[in-house]
This record gives C-alpha cells, structure tokens and sequence, in this order.
C-alpha cells in the first residue's frame, strides 16, 4: 500500500510537523483534539506542548483564529425594529392624533344621536325626573311628569295626522295645480290682449315649463357631486360636534385643551372627579346607575365665592373615604386642594362639597366694620363680633358671652391680630373689664393701656408669674361673686340687667396671650409650687381650671392664645375647657385634634391643611358661639386684619365711651394664699399616718375649691417635691406625719436663711 505524499513545514513555534502523516491521521488523533468548530477536511495543527518548569506557570501561545459573533435571528431583529418603531416620539405624536380625531367622529356621532334620540323621545324627562326624586325634590319630579305627558300626547297627534297626510297632500295639491294652471291662463289671456297675439295665451305656462326643466337640470348636474359630497359633510359635522366637547381621552388631547383651571363646576363635571377618586364601590355605583350618577348631586348652589353641593353617596362607601381623598378630589375638579372643603351633612352617607372659584381665597376680603365703621358699639349680651367672612362671602359673626375661647396655631399666622380684633370690638362696651397678659411683650396689646385695669407685657418669668396672679385673682373674684349670688337667692344667675346694673358683677375677661410661656415655665413660688407645668401642682393649670368650671355662671371668663399645641404646652383639660376653639394653619393632624377636638377633625375641619403664610388669618372655629351649618361640627372664617395703627384708633373710642381707667402692670401676690404642705400637716392632725386616699378627703373638706379636685397624683407631687413621699405600709399608700413636719421646718428654716442674706 502507497503511503500518502510526505512533505514537512516547520510551524511558528519550532516545530516541524509531517503534513502527510498528519493527513493520514486526521480520523484519529485530529479529529479527538480539534474543536468543533474546525471544519472535517481541514488541518488543525495543536500547538506545542511545553512542559512547565518547576514553580513558573508559562502562558500559552494566542489563538490565532478570529473570533466570530453570530447574527441576531430574523425575528429578534424584527421585534427591536418593532419596539424601536413604536416607542418613537412621532409614532406616539401620530398615534395621538388618530385616536383623538378618531374619537371626536365616533363620539360626535354619538352626541347627535343622543341629541336626535331625547328630542324624539321622552329620555331627556325620564332622565330629569330620576334627577330630582334622587334629591328628594318631589314637586320638580312631579312638574318634569308633567311635560312628559304633554310631550307623549304631542306626539302621538303627529302620528295621527300622518296617516291622513297623504290625501290632504293629494288634494292640496291638485288644487294648487289647478289654481295655479288657471292663473297662468290668466295670465296669458291679459298677455295675448295687451300684445294682439293669440300666441301669447300659454306663453306663461310654456316659461314656467322651461323653468322645470332647466331645474331639472340643474338638480342632474349637481347630484352627482352632492352624494359624493354628503358622507363628508356627515362625518365634519360629527368631528365638529366632537371637537367642540373634546369628546376624546384625556391622554390624546393637546396639553393646552386638557387644561380645565378655572371651569364652571357642572353635575357631570363633579361626577366625574368622583368616579375617578380611586374609590372602586363609588367607581361602580356612577357606572351601573342608569343616570350615570347625577341623582346622587343635590342642586349646586352658588355659596360666597363658590358653590356647593351635597352629595349622597351610594351604599358601601363611607363619608371618611371621600375625605380622606380630599387633595385627589380637588385636582380632579382643576382646583388646588385649598380650594375644596368636605364636610359632613345633616343627611345620612350625604357629603358636602364646597368648591371656590379658581384663585378666590387669594384674594383679600375688605377691611374690619370696626375700623370703617365709626359709629359702631357693642353688647356682649346681644351683640356678635365682626370677625371676618365666611367661605361662603358671608359676614362671620361670633357671640362671645359668657365664652371661655382658645386660639392657636403656628408662629406668625396672625393669631394675635385675631384674638386682639375680638377684643376691640368687645371693649365697645363699657361696662366689660379687661385683664390682658401679653407674654410675648413687643407692643402688639399696648393700645389697651388706660382700657384694661391689668396690663401685663413680656416674655420672662417675671411676666408669667405676674400673669399666674393675675389668673389667680380672677380666681378669687369669682369665687366673691360666687357667693354673692348664693347670699342673694338669686334664681336665674347673673343676668343682664344685674351685670349693667351692679358692679360687683360687671362682665370680666382675662386674656393671656402666649399661653404656652405660662405652661413652659419653669419658676417655683416660696411654697415650692411651680407656676408652670401641667400637674395639680401648676399654679397657673390650676387657675386656668378653676376659671374653666365656674367661672362662665358669674360672668369670668378666660381667653387664651397659644402656638404650636402639644401637650406639654397646652394641656388636654385647658384645651378642652374652653367653649370657643379656633385654629390657624398648623402642622399635623395630631395638632389639629388637640386644638379643636376629634368631633370637628372627624366632622372635616381640617387646620392642618391650611397653607403656613398664604392663608394668614384663616381660622377653622369650633364649638359654640358662632353659628354653625346643621350637622357641621366645624366653619373657617377669613378673620379681618386690623393693623397696630387701626387698632390704637378702635381702642381711643373704646376709651371716650368709658370713665378714666388705670392701668396696673402687675397683680399684688394675695396674702394668706394656700399652702399645699401645710394643709396636709394640718389634715393628718395627730395621726402619726393617714392613708393618702383619707388625707385628700381632709384636704377637700377643709378647702373645697382649691382641693376638691385633687387626685393621688396632685398630693404625690406635692409630698415629693417636699422630701416626704408617701410609702406603702400594710398594703397601703399612707402619709407619715414626721416626714411632713420635718419637710415644714427644713422649707421654713431655708426661707429664713434666704431672708436673712
């Protein structure tokens, strides 16, 4: 057998390779080592083998073969081009203006078909008298049943006559083509007459011929054109119908069409902001109604700078969910969220929304009666104060006797201006006194001095402690006048007639602004009771408290103005004493409970969405003395600003109706005040213990009004704060006798040491 041709080649590494024999093998040991990607009848040559040397790892030589990336497959490549097609910006522009020109034909079809349909048919009544029975206005109902009837009895007389229109129009119309040849005759005879030829007798008939016929053609040539033209003419008319509704999705329209700031509040406007609040039990209920949800609307009614509108809402959706979608309902209506206010009507599962016109509640309302009014009085028995306007546009009027008031809010929202304009109005009358703390001390009460018999400004300790006695001798004032009106029998309380009569019972308001300066200091009186705090032990809490409860019987009230709510600084039985509650813009819900309570929050008072600087002198009031929608727990008033110069002109009439007041800048301390450690030796007597819960009913029966609404926790601190705690013996909490008189004559001995330096 033939051995296969030898030839030799030396290969780039050295080595000297017998290409015949390599041939010959290629079935065996090529082909084992070659790669799979090596053609069958090719050579592949396997580079040199080199062996390592000890601890040095050599690299190979590179892999001359080009390396290859394989085509992407047909339909790969086809859906990119797809996606890339797609996703470019004028594919998506065309797209766009053909589904909205699309739709503004189909929906503009359906618009004038629904036009045609209600004026043949009784739908427009029908769906009318569904409206008004779904508001409960029967006697609309009933006037819309009505004009039905009258409409079906209309109708069906049209239909009865065309079944005997026929032959009239048959006999009508040979008569008027009789009468109408005759005069042509006529015609002729006089024309024939006049111009001496016979001729001339069918001339008319023969001209009104030719005017057929000519017609006739006309009608031929034109024809043609016409019908090519109609379906055209159909489908821009529907476009137009369309264009005008922009009857397309809201996502095709052009951004300067989508735009609806400042539209007319319609019932289908307002239905619509409802179906798309998120709400699905809502979404469903407007979809399966038959009127696509306009007998939910009551009337929309124009309110102030607004309008308003009840809305009674569809079985399984709930009043707190529509007002906790407040902001996503005002966008949907093209309003800013400040611009929607939800309240809860007296009717069951019935929402009322009231929805200002665009840009409204920026606008300034006009100045206070106070300051254009120069003529103006006040009686707080009968009179209200012109606080500002409601959202309706309507004056807010607030009646202010016999009232313990609150008002809060952030820094620098007009809080003082508010409260100070109450105030002036009320020192119009006379015969009130005023008591006012301005613990803020920058001149913003200053008008009152030579008004007010107590006058007290600043920011320090000094201030606060003076406005704590100022509060305590309101205390003491109203327990005189309290047992006044017990020795005189009286019956009906302080009337007033008895307040204008009687100086002993003269109307007294105690106002202190910047409450929280009160509650926040940290100041401890000889008898080592905090004026601060809000413990039993506060003198200036307890004060507050007892003006609270009994204070309003004998015309005592308290007025206070504080910032930023907490518990801390404005503590839960003070807050909840007063009958007047109002909030400016604050910054969470929390602080909106706190300041006007869960009922109004719940009812929709919402303070907390006020916006801090551009609804400056807003307040939302609670409570009693302003006159409030039935079942509406909450109002928001645009109080009037009076500046510092407006108010020193209201305060100098205030002071010409009155006789010469003096000013005092402090209350004297009362003398033989109580004293907390030392009742409680005197309670425990002898006793060498006494169980705490026996101790306090000594301490209320030996003084009532300032123990009686001591609890364990009032004594624990005292006792505490004194170095002699109560301890538990046999199972129970007592008071030790040596622990008290020692605490006595440790505080009685620093006070002498204190006097002696």
């Amino acid at each position: 057998m033939n051995q296969p041709h030898s030839t030799t080649h030396e290969t780039p590494g050295g080595v000297v390779v017998d290409l015949g024999k390599a041939r010959a093998a290629r079935s065996t040991a090529a082909t084992a080592t070659a790669p799979a990607d090596v053609e069958p009848d090719s050579v592949y040559v396997a580079p040199p083998q080199r062996a390592p040397l000890e601890g040095v790892v050599l690299p190979g030589p590179a892999d001359p073969r080009p390396s290859v990336v394989p085509k992407a497959p047909a339909w790969v490549r086809g859906r990119r081009a797809v996606r890339v097609f797609l996703t470019d910006e004028r594919t998506r522009t065309t797209a766009r203006l053909v589904v909205r020109h699309g739709s503004y034909v189909v929906r503009g079809g359906g618009i004038l078909a629904k036009r045609g349909w209600d004026g043949r048919s009784t739908a427009r009544y029908e769906r009318m008298m569904r409206t008004a029975e779904a508001a409960g206005l029967h006697e609309q109902a009933l006037e819309w049943e009505v004009r039905a009837a009258a409409f079906r009895a209309a109708r069906h007389q049209r239909r009865m006559d065309l079944l005997t229109s026929p032959i009239r129009v048959a006999k009508n119309a040979a008569v008027g083509t009789g009468a109408g040849i005759a005069g042509l005759l006529g015609l002729g005879v006089v024309l024939a007459i006049a111009e001496r030829d016979i001729t001339d007798v069918v001339t008319p008939i023969m001209t009104v011929i030719d005017l057929i016929r000519w017609a006739v053609v006309f009608v031929s040539i034109v024809w043609g054109p016409l019908v090519a033209i109609a379906p055209w003419a159909a489908l821009l008319a529907m476009w137009s119908v369309g264009r005008r509704r922009q009857a397309a999705p809201a996502w095709t329209l052009p951004a300067t069409q989508t735009s609806t700031v400042g539209e007319p509040i319609t019932p289908s406007i307002v239905v619509k902001a409802l179906r798309d609040l998120g709400i699905a039990p809502l979404r469903n209920a407007i979809k399966d109604m038959g009127d696509a949800g306009a007998g939910m609307l009551g009337p929309i009614r124009i309110a102030g700078c607004g309008v308003e509108v009840d809305v009674t809402l569809p079985s399984g959706v709930s009043t707190n969910e529509v007002q906790g979608r407040r902001r996503k309902l005002a966008e949907n209506l093209s309003r800013h969220e400040h611009e929607v206010f939800i309240t809860i009507a007296a009717a069951a599962r019935t929402v009322r929304l009231w929805i200002a016109d665009s840009g409204a509640l920026d606008e300034p309302i006009g100045p206070s009666p106070l300051v254009t009014d120069h003529d103006m009085t006040a009686d707080l028995y009968t009179g209200r104060a012109p606080w500002g306007q409601d959202l309706r546009g309507d004056a807010a009027l607030i009646s202010v006797l016999q009232r313990h008031l609150l008002i809060t809010g952030l820094s620098n929202q007009g809080k003082t201006a508010a409260l100070r304009a109450l105030a002036l109005w009320l020192a119009l009358d006379p015969t009130v006194e005023f008591r006012i703390a301005d613990l803020k001390g920058v001149g913003d009460w200053r008008m009152f001095d030579g008004l007010a018999t107590v006058l007290i400004q600043g920011p320090t300790d000094n201030e606060v402690m003076e406005a704590t006695q100022m509060l305590e001798e309101g205390v003491r004032e109203m327990e005189r006048r309290i047992a006044l009106v017990k020795a005189s029998g009286a019956t009906d309380g302080v009337t007033r007639e008895v307040a204008r009569t009687n100086p002993d019972f003269h109307p007294l308001v105690l106002v202190v602004d910047e409450a929280q300066m009160a509650f926040m200091c940290p100041a401890v009186g000889d008898d080592k009771r905090p004026y601060g705090g809000t413990k039993a032990t506060s003198r200036y809490f307890m004060a507050g408290r007892k003006l609270h409860n009994q204070g309003r019987a004998v015309n005592v009230t308290l007025w206070q103005g504080t910032q930023d709510p907490t518990n801390e600084n404005l503590p839960k039985l003070i807050r909840e004493g007063a009958h007047i509650r109002a909030s400016l813009a604050l910054g969470s819900e929390e602080q909106a409970r706190m300041a006007l309570g869960d009922k109004a929050i719940d009812g929709g008072a919402a303070p907390h969405k006020l916006r801090q600087g551009a609804d400056r002198g807003t307040v939302v009031v609670a409570g009693d003395g302003v006159k409030l929608a039935p079942g509406q727990a909450a109002t928001t008033i645009r109080t009037h600003y009076i500046t510092g110069e407006q108010a020193a002109e209201v305060a100098d009439r205030a002071k010409a109706r009155r006789a010469g007041v003096t000013t005092l800048t402090a209350v004297a301390p009362a003398e033989g005040g109580p004293d907390p450690l030392a009742d409680i030796a005197t309670a425990l007597g002898d006793a060498v213990r006494l169980r705490t819960q026996e101790v306090l009913q000594r301490l209320a029966a030996a003084n009532p009004g300032e123990y009686r609404e001591w609890n364990f926790g009032d004594l624990k601190s005292v006792l505490e704060g004194a170095g002699a705690a109560p301890y538990k013996s046999d199972g129970q909490m007592v008071v030790a006798r040596a622990k008290v008189l020692s605490a006595l004559a440790e505080r009685d001995a620093d006070t002498s040491d204190g006097d002696g330096e």
